[in-house]
C-alpha cells in the first residue's frame, strides 16, 4: 500500500510474468517468431516426456542441437511440468498396448515409497515401464511438436507485428 492509502499499481498474473513478458521480451530482442514457435513446442513436447528428472538436460541437449533459443525452450519445458505427471501414465498405457505388454500396477503412492526404500531396486523393476513409457511419448511426440509449431506461429507473428508498430523510430 502507498502512503496515501491507494493501493498502488497491481501486480501482473502469472501468466503475464511467466509467459507472455519473456515471450514478448524474446521477440523484442530480435527472435523471429518462427524460431520462438520452434523453440516453444520443443520445450513443451520434452516437458512431457515421461522420465520425471530428464526433461531438462533433454531440452539442453536440444536446444544446442538444433540452435533453439534456450529459454523459450526452458520455458516451455517449466509450463509442461503440471501435465507431465498425469501423462506418464497415459503414455506407459500406450506403450503397453503398442507392445501387447500387460499393464502394470500404478499407484504413484506406492511408486514413490518404492523409489525412496530401495533406488536400485525401483529402477530395475520398473525399467521396462520407463520403456513403455517412452515409447508411447514417441509416438505422440512427433504429431504433438507440428501441431504446437503450427498453433504458435501465427499469434507470436502477430505480437511480433505489433511489437515493431509499438517500436519507436530511429532517425538516422
Amino acid at each position: 500500500m502507498s502512503p496515501d492509502g491507494s493501493a498502488g499499481p497491481a501486480r501482473p498474473g502469472f501468466w503475464r510474468r511467466r509467459v507472455l513478458d519473456p515471450v514478448v521480451s524474446l521477440l523484442a530482442q530480435g527472435l523471429s517468431p518462427e524460431t520462438l514457435a520452434l523453440s516453444l513446442a520443443v520445450g513443451l513436447v520434452l516437458g512431457l516426456f515421461p522420465i520425471i528428472g530428464a526433461t531438462t538436460a533433454l531440452c539442453v541437449i536440444a536446444a544446442s542441437a538444433f540452435r533453439l533459443n534456450h529459454v523459450a525452450v526452458q520455458l516451455a519445458n517449466y509450463l509442461a511440468y503440471p501435465l507431465q505427471l498425469p501423462l506418464i501414465l497415459a503414455f506407459v498405457r500406450l506403450g503397453e498396448d503398442l507392445v501387447r505388454a500387460p499393464h502394470v500396477a500404478f499407484d504413484p503412492r506406492v511408486l514413490v515409497r518404492h523409489f525412496q526404500q530401495d533406488a536400485p531396486g525401483f529402477l530395475r523393476d520398473f525399467a521396462l515401464t520407463g520403456l513403455h513409457g517412452i515409447v508411447g511419448w514417441s509416438l505422440v511426440a512427433p504429431p504433438l511438436l507440428v501441431a504446437l509449431v503450427f498453433l504458435l506461429r501465427p499469434p507470436l507473428r502477430r505480437l511480433d507485428t505489433a511489437l515493431r508498430r509499438r517500436a519507436p523510430r530511429v532517425s538516422a
